[in-house]
């Protein structure tokens, strides 16, 4: 930048009133409420018709990137194809300065001066300016552009802020309907009768969370149950879970047999989920007259057969977790009876992928451990002993690492 020459007092008066009109432009533009491309043009405009500054590049600082957001001036580059040098950011961090101070390459070299919009102490743009007007090229001036610059950068940092406060509204709203669609989904009411009684509880590792159990009267003697864990959380996994439950109860109205609801169901999330998307679940049909229990195992944690006497039995047969593959592999319906007083345990992975400080895992052997230490509690008691041992056993506290859902049957 040239030397500066004095300044008359009337010369002083048309530079002020020049500031002025720049400020009052920006100010106004900001007032308006324009996109934020808007803001950057009036501010290229500004500083071009105002103050007569013919070469303008504005560099800021975007999500921790920094980026090009204004190049203008003949002669110059674009320089929205350059990257911000890093003698730049090393040491312009709080004064202007000219661009002969730096060792810059060429291009840069037909600018004059770097000015540092800084807040708190971080600097959110650089302004680059040259072929400036021999009367506003004097410290003050400069102090000025910097004004103007911060004018404009906070303007643009108040429309972010502003924006992410709308579209985190929106995503709590969003996880406030998925709460909803996700508790309709669960049953109001759970059998408890003279010949099973089933209790089930759910403690999601998120607002939104990716289990699901469900219980379906079918007839006077039979139902439906099952228990269900899909791939990934929030709403996204709720949306899919609802599809689940509307196939499901779709089929089931059907009276469609077990064999084909669950190749059915697999059908519906793999057309739903492309693939990328999957549901591992147990379903059981019980049969209160005859006491048969029919089940698909879809690639879930096995549940616990708990005899009065006798050893446990572990519910495997089934096929692959659903919604991988279009068709079902090898797909096997089993068939139990169950015996006077046995406990059916079902859950989800969340009950025993829980560690300790050593990296111990809770696992199917702890869940034994608590379920047949509380074989005859009532069920309630039962779930309750079990979210206790784990939270106590659980390295991160109360903090779990997945959703948590446990459905008991016990037969009478």
């Amino acid at each position: 930048m040239s030397t500066p020459r004095a300044i008359t007092p009337e010369k002083r008066l048309f530079l002020k009133e020049r500031e002025l009109g720049a400020l009052l432009e920006i100010t106004q533009a900001i007032n308006q409420d324009p996109t934020e491309g808007a803001l950057y043009k009036i501010f290229q405009f500004t500083l071009l018709g105002q103050l007569n500054i013919r070469r303008l590049v504005l560099y800021v600082k975007e999500e921790g990137l920094w980026q090009c957001m204004v190049s203008f001036g003949a002669g110059l580059p674009d320089f929205r194809k350059l990257t911000l040098p890093d003698a730049v950011l090393e040491q312009c961090t709080a004064q202007p300065g000219p661009i002969a101070d730096f060792d810059l390459s060429k291009e840069w070299q037909l600018l004059e001066t770097i000015i540092p919009v800084v807040q708190n102490g971080e600097v959110l743009a650089y302004v680059f300016i040259g072929n400036v007007n021999e009367d506003y090229a004097n410290e003050e001036a400069t102090k000025f552009l910097q004004t103007l610059a911060y004018i404009l950068i906070g303007a643009i940092e108040n429309r972010r802020l502003a924006r992410q406060r709308v579209a985190a509204a929106a995503m709590r709203k969003e996880i406030e309907i998925a709460q909803e669609v996700q508790t309709m989904l669960f049953p109001r009411k759970l059998p408890n009768d003279a010949a099973v009684a089933v209790h089930a509880s759910y403690v999601p590792h998120t607002a939104v969370g990716g289990d699901y159990y469900d219980v379906v009267s079918l007839d006077d003697n039979r139902f439906l149950f099952c228990v269900a864990d899909v791939s990934g959380k929030g709403v996204a996994a709720s949306l899919l879970m609802s599809n689940f439950q509307a196939g499901l109860r779709t089929l089931l109205r059907q009276q469609a047999d077990l064999a084909t609801v669950v190749q059915e169901l697999n059908n519906l999330i793999f057309r739903n989920a492309g693939g990328d998307k999957f549901i591992t679940v147990f379903f059981g049909l019980y049969d209160r007259a005859t006491r048969r229990l029919q089940y698909v195992n879809a690639g879930h944690n096995d549940p616990l057969l708990v005899p009065d006497y006798g050893p446990v039995v572990l519910l495997k047969e089934g096929t692959i977790m659903l919604g991988v593959m279009d068709e079902l592999p090898m797909l096997k319906v089993g068939e139990i009876e169950v015996p006077p007083r046995a406990l059916l345990f079902t859950y989800t992975d969340g009950l025993t992928e829980v560690f300790d400080a050593d990296q111990e895992e809770f696992g199917e052997e702890g869940v034994l451990r608590v379920v047949n230490h509380n074989r005859y509690a009532p069920l309630a008691t039962m779930h309750k002993e079990l979210l206790r041992e784990i939270e106590a056993y659980n390295l991160n506290g109360s903090r779990f690492a997945d959703d948590v859902t446990i459905l008991s049957c016990r037969f009478k």
